[in-house]
């Protein structure tokens, strides 16, 4: 059977790669996005041996915490911003669905999506794979389990029709003020000159609160400008 999905014998290699053993029951799809259980990409990020620096605190409400979180295996350094706005049953909004008496962390669980996408960066498989803690909706379904089992690999190979787009987020302010708001910050980082000037980017107040209000489009469009002109800025450094 050919592979549906070629990021799975990404995902699969990389796995392999650092000696982590991984099952079908670990990896699922939605919306064609391979989605990787939360326990099994920190055992991959302890196989890389990423050293953590202390995480930094962006955001601390009583219902939200925003962490910003970075790490460095084999010479490189990543950077990431977990965040998690806890959201009862029956209400509108928030990222982090706590149900009925069920305690709520959202301090744990904003470090655990800010160190996942660490890993998955360090990993090289930033946009190839999300973790499940990344959002609610990456919650198994065990009836739509990848049926592509890792020793099944074939070279013909068909992409899925969607296999870039995670459940999307909509902007909750005007496509007019949400093209602003990307303007903005995109020519405020072009004029970035220093790597200590992204991190201070990340963890402005005002950068955070128009990030929310974009889609999920909107906020990787800008964050991967941030992270684009942080790494550019990285290898000047080293090259100097």
């Amino acid at each position: 059977m050919a592979r549906k999905n070629p990021k799975l014998d990404k995902i699969y290699d990389v796995f392999d790669k650092h000696k982590v053993d991984i099952d079908r029951d670990s990896i699922w799809e939605v919306q064609g996005t391979p989605v990787v259980k939360h326990k099994d990409v920190e055992r991959l990020g302890a196989a890389i041996g990423i050293k953590w620096t202390k995480p930094e605190i962006l955001r601390a409400e009583r219902d939200e915490a925003v962490i910003l979180v970075m790490g460095e295996a084999n010479g490189k350094t990543e950077w990431s911003i977990g965040e998690a706005l806890i959201s009862k049953e029956n209400e509108v909004g928030g990222n982090y669905k706590v149900k009925g008496k069920m305690a709520a962390y959202p301090y744990a669980m904003a470090e655990k999506r800010a160190k996942d996408r660490v890993i998955l960066k360090l990993a090289d498989l930033h946009g190839d794979a999300y973790s499940s803690e990344e959002a609610d909706d990456f919650n198994q379904d065990p009836d739509n389990r990848s049926n592509d089992r890792r020793d099944d690999r074939r070279d013909e190979r068909r992409p899925a029709a969607n296999d870039d787009k995670p459940p999307a987020r909509e902007a909750s302010v005007s496509k007019e003020e949400g093209q602003k708001i990307v303007t903005f910050w995109a020519d405020k980082i072009a004029g970035i000159e220093r790597t200590k000037q992204a991190m201070e980017i990340a963890a402005d107040k005002a950068f955070i609160e128009d990030m929310k209000k974009l889609s999920s489009n909107g906020e990787a469009y800008v964050m991967g400008k941030l992270s684009d002109k942080s790494q550019e800025l990285k290898r000047a450094a080293h090259a100097g």
